[in-house]
Order: C-alpha cells, then sequence, then structure tokens
C-alpha cells in the first residue's frame, strides 16, 4: 500500500470510488439504452471498449513510463481487437469488458504493493483507485451485455421492412 494512506482512508476511498463506478455504469446504461437502437448499443460499447483501453497509454504518456508503453500498446491492440469482434458478437463484449476490469485491478493491485504480476515499471502508474472504479463500471457493463446479449442478436437477425 501506499505510504501515507492509513488503512482505512483506503478502504473508504476504494469503496467510494467503486460506487462512482457502479453508478457512472448505471449512467451509461440508462442513457445508450434510451438513445440507441440494439444494434447501434452493441457497436457503441465495442468502440468504448477500445477507447477505455487506450486510457493506459495515456497514463504511459503523462507520468513517463518509458519502460510500459510495449507491454501496455500490446494489451490495447488485444482489446481493440476483442472490440472489433465486439461489434457483431455479444459474448466478445463479455469477455472483453470482464479482462478489462481484471486489467484495470491488477492495475490497483501493483501500484499499492498488493500483487505484482510484472516486473517494476512494465505496468504504468494510475490515480489512486482508478482501477477500482473502471473495474466496477467493466464488471457492471459486462453483466448487463450478458441480459442484452439474446435481444442483440435478434437485433442481427431481424430482417428491416
Amino acid at each position: 500500500m501506499r505510504q501515507g494512506y492509513s488503512m482505512l482512508g483506503f478502504v473508504v476511498i476504494v469503496v467510494l470510488y467503486a460506487v462512482i463506478g457502479l453508478m457512472a455504469a448505471a449512467g451509461v446504461i440508462l442513457i445508450a439504452r434510451k438513445v440507441l437502437s440494439p444494434k447501434a448499443e452493441q457497436i457503441f460499447y465495442a468502440m468504448f471498449l477500445s477507447t477505455i483501453a487506450a486510457f493506459y497509454l495515456a497514463f504511459a504518456a503523462y507520468f513517463g513510463a518509458a519502460t510500459a508503453w510495449r507491454l501496455e500498446t500490446a494489451v490495447v491492440v488485444v482489446f481493440v481487437a476483442i472490440g472489433l469482434l465486439g461489434a457483431r458478437l455479444p459474448f466478445a463484449l463479455i469477455v472483453g469488458y470482464s479482462l478489462h476490469g481484471l486489467w484495470d485491478l491488477l492495475h490497483e493491485f501493483q501500484a499499492h504493493g498488493v500483487y505484482s504480476a510484472f516486473e517494476p515499471g512494465q505496468l504504468t502508474a494510475i490515480p489512486l483507485a482508478y482501477g477500482v472504479c473502471c473495474a466496477a463500471i467493466d464488471l457492471c457493463l459486462a453483466a448487463y451485455f450478458c441480459a442484452r446479449h439474446s435481444e442483440w442478436i435478434a437485433a442481427w437477425k431481424a430482417v428491416p421492412q
């Protein structure tokens, strides 16, 4: 855990950011579902996966993490590929957002010395509780995609009139 934080303070911040993430996911779901057709909604979430993955490149640039560029770029490429598949295959979005939530948590754990799957410097730094907030969003969206899966498939099979 980073020095200077009490355990209670750390837990409060983590819970606060998790709740903010859940509320953000609920807002995105409500707006996207109201404004977009099922096909457009699926495509929106597919493109959004690519965008959120690229945030780690922005953090690498901002924090000057030169040693993190190779791994972070490779992971962004993987998420972009999953996002492209997800534009037509709902299951890819479920997998992609779940994996991205785990990627967020991995960054959070490494940032606080809880768990490190990579050598120091291979992952970029992130703001405090960013990984928790984003993991909450990602995992909530993945659960929502499970619920929307059959509607999205039906929308692609429907014949326009």
